[in-house]
């Protein structure tokens, strides 16, 4: 059984493509392998020094996940603040990290071109905090997007680096794991790109259905087939592919078989896509209202997730320290 470690951000809803693509993979995950998912709240602190509600943020997060089927009692889910042995380990860590191959990676170059009014010390270092948050708990697999390889490459550089320095074989070097074709992609309601909280082109678990109505009847289209089994433009091949994995096969045949005969009408796609979407998204959204109105039971998981991941955490950053020479007296 590997040991898998993934961040989940603490800004933002989780939106379909979340819920279709990582977050379905995870439940898969953490009936197979030892899984710590921790939420990234110091994380968000190098682009968000300064979050309008970083609790209510995070209690947000952490009841989406819940409520999409994240289980306590098979993986550790805990706040990334509540295990200080993380920011020791980052610590140590910094010291073998250099400062030309941090200002080389790809995600700092794009933040100071983004954000060049707060070029801070943790945005730099992002790499080496994130890899203090993997090899805490000496894990094997790492779930990552496209935008996170290079930081994974980094991790495994640095507990090599470590291992060599020290003459140990202490960290295992980290693998991506890779969901391959399970790993759906969700396009977004705008008819170009991914799914995203960015793009303003989401439908969000926590929207009600009045919410998810209104969106979808403004998702972009086309001016309709100008031939009979003529090729579905991008915009209305994306709804067709939200159709597929929210409705019944028929469903999507029907609305496909009348765009191949010239007899589609986008607004009755459209709103048998909204109440497709609002059947699938209507008991996670009733959950998340749950746990949210639930602080006792929201505070247990927590609790029960930081000791858990203490533990791992504390063995780790004890070991480290005796290979590094800090010896009790």
């Amino acid at each position: 059984m590997d040991t898998v470690v993934s961040g989940i951000r603490s800004t933002g809803n989780l939106h379909l493509g979340n819920y279709f693509g990582a977050i379905r993979n995870f439940l898969k995950m953490q009936e197979e392998n030892r899984c710590f998912f921790f939420v990234a709240d110091y994380h968000s602190l190098t682009t968000h020094p300064h979050p309008d509600d970083l609790h209510g943020n995070i209690r947000q997060i952490l009841a989406e996940y819940l409520a999409c089927g994240i289980d306590p009692e098979k993986a550790t889910i805990y706040v990334q603040s509540d295990v200080p042995e993380v920011t020791e380990l980052y610590l140590l860590m910094n010291m073998n990290a250099y400062v030309g191959e941090l200002e080389r990676t790809a995600s700092f170059k794009e933040k100071i071109r983004k954000h060049p009014d707060n070029i801070n010390a943790g945005l730099l270092t992002y790499p080496v905090l994130m890899a203090a948050d993997i090899i805490i708990h000496r894990a094997q697999k790492v779930p990552v997007g496209k935008d996170q390889e290079q930081h994974l490459e980094m991790t495994r550089r640095f507990a090599r680096r470590f291992n060599t320095m020290y003459g140990v074989e202490y960290f295992p070097e980290p693998d991506a794991y890779n969901f391959g074709k399970q790993l759906l992609k969700i396009p977004g309601l705008d008819g170009s790109g991914k799914m995203g909280k960015s793009e303003g082109n989401g439908i969000f678990l926590a929207d009600d259905p009045k919410e998810i109505r209104k969106k979808v009847m403004r998702a972009v289209t086309d001016a309709g087939p100008v031939a009979p089994d003529s090729e579905p433009s991008e915009p209305v091949k994306n709804l067709f592919t939200i159709m597929e994995v929210v409705s019944e096969p028929s469903t999507l045949a029907y609305f496909k078989e009348k765009h191949a005969t010239c007899e589609i009408r986008y607004g009755d796609l459209k709103k048998q896509l909204a109440e497709d979407i609002i059947k699938v998204t209507e008991p996670i959204r009733e959950r998340i209202n749950q746990i949210l109105n639930d602080p006792v039971y929201l505070g247990r998981i927590v609790r029960q997730g930081g000791e858990a991941a203490r533990e791992s955490a504390s063995k780790t950053v004890r070991e480290v320290r005796e290979i590094i020479g800090y010896k009790p007296f």
